[in-house]
């Protein structure tokens, strides 16, 4: 926002400078982005009388102006202006001034006859961005005085870079409220007294979309002045704060804007059918703007529509056949309070953005209707005349916002901010910000203006404690904290081990979003609903995950799409689900491989990875752990793995985890050409680590018995080897497969399994009889629980 300090200064006063002013507004979160000074470039720019005009004698289009300046002789001037005629007083740039755009005045000569200096117009001196020939000035201006001083042009710009939260600070009456309570100063309102109306007419409002639009105002002003002009001091404030003036009517409701902070419109009464209403537009109704341009309204727009046909979009921007016009003699001024949310991102949908719904999406004060209303009156009946009818204040009051006390404590400020504030300084900065302020027990409850949205909590009144208090006044202290060891119990796996473990078995760890794309997460986990995000970032982050795979199956698409042989990715974090407890985060890893084994090298063409690639690469993970021999690869059936390739992992009898190849529909579903194996285990079920134990090596030797076992196919080397451990007991040290044989001489449907058995005892020599009675019972046991027989 652009603001003048001449007339910011008109509201509030301290003495300060320029400079001090703009650091104390940056420092107090309003940051100044620029500062720009005015009128200094109009040096040798002063009032003048054009005494007599005469035709150029060699030009038909050119005037020869006899100009009094105040000197010692009348200046000749050479114009072409149309309107240059004698006994008006015209602004005269002199020999040696220098005009905006670096254009330096010297003597001329056009057509033969001398000219001394150069009549301007208000675009020529950067007054206005539209003229239509020379200057003109009022007759009470004092011939030879400085243009500067007569209009009282000198003045600084300070540009103010304001965040979305203060849009209290988007009008000339909040920033003069903020520089007031940073310097203990007084601001001086400016006064909105009601407008005795002189006429009864009035208009009917109509508000069918009050959680949208709760309060709006209206007023009929007729027979205005078509002839008025706006005055000079107008049009320079705004063409300061970056508004061109158009007409009077339309000028006020702008000035109104920067000086008050509330956006406000005119109709033409004479366009209106009916009365006003505030509604959402129907489907297919078209508008066309005031800039020209036609659009199609949806049907979550809001309007201000008469009853025939659309007038404005609600907050944004009025439309051309009912604005202003040089024909308009009869007014309706309007202004409304419209729910931020209602307009949020409505300008920019239809490609717009005005100073109304710049302000109106970041909240106005929904108290400051009637006195935007009675000021706006005040300066039209002023500048244009006219008559005017009474407020028509139409309120739904249950729909008004209301403001909830908020407490604030002593001891919560000192605690946040680390300095004592005394309780005069407290109220002293929250009264001038126009809090409302009862004592309490252990502090105030606090009653927040209409005007700040950006206040409900604790914290929010503290913010603005220290920043009117100054953060630079805040001392530097280095923080102080006990160095405490934090306890890191033995039995528990770092998560750190577990990436340590996986980096150097290839894998490379990813990171990916919570939230996953609803149809995503229901064709990789169909069996467990997603929970929906209330505001979600995107269409395609919508749900909480209930699963890694279908982000880490995405990551390993992205990257063999750009020519990677090899993916080996996993992940550690949560996954969501509901269950009848409510909500549940379970801390998980999972995984993805695909792609080549090795990679190409001397030794020859390399193989795909597989399902033993990955199990692999489990099982050194869960080596890890304690008991790691209690975990199961058991084969079961998942609706995103393949059924022949697919095992659900057991702790003892507790599931936790799931291993297995993609399942070929879901590929093709996903667009893929490569097969993936993918992996998930419950962290909490994984987390207890075998700790270190010393166990004296054995100095007897161990001895080594090769059994060959024909069993049914259905039985898995898992229960095999279960079983032998329990029968063998702690002489057994260790057992390794080393042949499965299937062939026509161990009959259809079976197969034989070689195995290796290391007995060994620590403190004696194990005798061959004590050997047999091992095998001998093993044997049976497998014989009796898995039907299995020694193969010939």
């Amino acid at each position: 926002m652009r603001i003048s300090e001449k007339w910011l200064r008109e509201w509030v006063n301290p003495d300060i400078s320029t400079d001090e002013l703009a650091a104390q507004l940056t420092m107090a979160g309003l940051e100044v982005d620029a500062i720009e000074t005015f009128g200094d470039e109009l040096n040798g720019v002063v009032v003048g009388e054009i005494v007599k005009v005469e035709q150029h004698p060699n030009a038909d289009k050119l005037q020869v102006c006899e100009v009094n300046v105040n000197a010692d002789e009348n200046l000749s001037i050479i114009c072409g202006a149309p309107n240059a005629r004698a006994g008006i007083k015209v602004a005269v740039a002199t020999i040696g001034a220098v005009l905006p755009g670096d254009f330096k005045i010297k003597k001329a000569k056009l057509r033969g006859v001398a000219s001394f200096g150069m009549l301007c117009s208000e675009k020529e001196l950067q007054i206005s961005e539209e003229s239509d020939g020379i200057m003109e000035l009022d007759a009470s201006a004092k011939i030879g005085e400085s243009l500067v001083k007569h209009l009282q042009l000198s003045d600084t710009v300070i540009e103010v870079d304001l965040t979305p939260n203060r849009g209290d600070c988007l009008g000339m009456r909040g920033i003069a409220r903020d520089v007031g309570v940073l310097n203990a100063v007084d601001v001086e309102e400016v006064a909105c007294t009601a407008v005795k109306s002189s006429i009864d007419d009035t208009f009917e409002i109509t508000l069918e979309a009050p959680e949208a639009c709760p309060r709006y105002v209206g007023r009929v002003i007729r027979n205005i002045n078509l002839n008025a002009k706006t005055p000079n001091w107008m049009k320079q404030r705004l063409e300061y704060a970056g508004i061109r003036a158009i007409e009077p009517s339309v000028d006020i409701t702008n000035y109104v804007l920067l000086e008050l902070g509330h956006p406000m419109h005119a109709f033409d009464l004479n366009q209106l059918k009916g009365g006003i209403n505030v509604r959402y537009a129907n489907e297919n109704e078209t508008l066309t703007l005031l800039d020209g341009k036609d659009v199609k309204l949806t049907s979550d727009t809001l309007l201000i529509a008469d009853h025939e046909k659309p007038l404005a979009i609600a907050g944004v921007m009025g439309g051309e056949h009912s604005g202003i016009n040089r024909d308009t003699k009869d007014v309706l001024l309007e202004a409304a309070f419209f729910q931020p949310i209602a307009l949020a991102g409505k300008a920019r949908s239809y490609g717009l953005h005005t100073d109304a719904s710049h302000r109106f999406e970041r909240g106005v004060d929904y108290q400051l209707q009637v006195a935007a209303m009675e000021r706006a009156t005040q300066l039209l009946l002023d500048i244009c005349g006219g008559e005017a009818g009474p407020v028509i204040d139409q309120c739904s009051k249950q729909h008004m916002p209301v403001k909830q006390p908020v407490q604030l404590r002593r001891q919560r400020i000192s605690r946040l901010l680390g300095i004592e504030l005394t309780d005069q300084q407290v109220e002293d900065i929250l009264t001038r910000l126009g809090m409302q302020l009862e004592p309490a027990d252990t502090g105030w409850q606090v009653t927040v203006p209409s005007y700040r949205f950006d206040i409900s909590i604790e914290e929010d009144l503290i913010e603005e404690l220290v920043r009117v208090y100054g953060y630079n006044r805040v001392p530097s202290r280095a923080p102080k904290s006990e160095m405490t060891m934090v306890k890191q119990p033995e039995h528990r796996i770092r998560k750190s081990q577990i990436r340590q473990l996986l980096v150097a078995r290839g894998y490379q760890e990813a990171i990916t979003y919570s939230f996953g794309e609803p149809e995503l997460q229901q064709l990789i986990n169909p069996d467990v609903p997603a929970i929906e995000l209330l505001n979600p970032i995107s269409s395609e982050l919508s749900v909480m995950r209930t699963s890694q795979w279908p982000a880490l199956i995405k990551a390993a698409e992205y990257n063999f799409n750009r020519q990677q042989e090899q993916v080996k990715f996993f992940e550690t974090g949560l996954r969501f689900e509901n269950h009848e407890s409510g909500l549940q985060q379970i801390p998980t890893i999972s995984g993805v491989i695909g792609g080549a084994h090795k990679g190409e090298n001397w030794e020859g063409t390399d193989r795909p990875v597989d399902f033993y690639d990955l199990k692999g690469d489990l099982e050194s993970l869960l080596k890890l752990t304690v008991n790691s021999d209690s975990y199961l690869f058991k084969l079961e059936s998942h609706p995103s793995l393949h059924p022949g390739q697919s095992a659900r992992i057991y702790k003892g009898e507790k599931a936790v985890g799931w291993i297995g190849k993609l399942h070929p529909n879901k590929k093709k579903s996903l667009g893929l050409e490569q097969d993936l194996y993918l992996f998930e285990l419950d962290l909490n079920a994984i987390i207890k680590k075998k700790l270190p134990k010393f166990v004296e090596l054995s100095r007897y030797p161990s001895i080594r018995r090769d059994l060959a076992i024909v069993v049914d196919e259905q039985v898995n080397v898992a229960q095999l080897i279960d079983l032998i451990r329990q029968t063998a007991g702690n002489l057994l040290k260790h057992i390794n497969i080393f042949d499965i044989y299937r062939g026509e001489s161990v009959g259809s449907g079976r197969k034989s399994v070689a195995l290796a058995m290391i007995l060994q005892h620590a403190t004696r020599t194990l005798k061959d009889a004590e050997v047999s009675a091992i095998i001998d019972r093993t044997v049976k046991q497998l014989e009796t629980q898995l039907g299995a027989v020694l193969r010939d």
